[in-house]
């Protein structure tokens, strides 16, 4: 399982020119599954994800102080499976390393089922469908997240 995460300021997703998630303050989370991905390895990245400490403090410093769950920060899931993307040889890229949908699609719903008992207000993109993503992103703050 391979996250790209950003911290933002905001964060939507549209699917034929119309919004179906949006968030504020939080993180946004493109989320790639591999063939070999479990639901324990869903659950490390829930917990990762929800406690991982990249907010500032209260006192406005830069520094990397707070989680997600104690800033009270929103979350949007945007399936991806051009993460598990490889482009090393030819011209273009190959996705052999991505799992197909009737493993990826229930991994990715476990992820977000997850992140909602962790206390997180989450929003999701379409499983599978051409997204327009757009974000502010904060900081900037990207974190590529691999679970063991």
């Amino acid at each position: 399982m391979r996250v790209v995460l950003q911290r933002v300021l905001r964060a939507s997703v549209s699917v034929n020119h119309i919004e179906v998630a949006a968030i504020g303050k939080g993180v946004l989370l493109l989320v790639g599954i591999t063939h070999d991905d479990t639901p324990q390895r869903a659950e490390w990245m829930a917990r990762k994800v929800s406690t991982l400490r990249i907010f500032p403090s209260d006192s406005g410093d830069s520094g990397f102080d707070k989680s997600l769950t104690e800033v009270g920060g929103e979350v949007l899931v945007v399936s991806q499976f051009t993460l598990y993307g490889e482009a090393r040889k030819g011209r273009r890229p190959d996705f052999v390393a991505a799992a197909r949908p009737e493993l990826a699609a229930p991994l990715i719903e476990q992820f977000t089922t997850l992140l909602r008992q962790r206390g997180l207000a989450v929003q999701e993109g379409v499983f599978g469908a051409d997204m327009q993503v757009s974000l502010v992103n904060d900081g900037p703050v990207t974190l590529i997240l691999e679970a063991p």
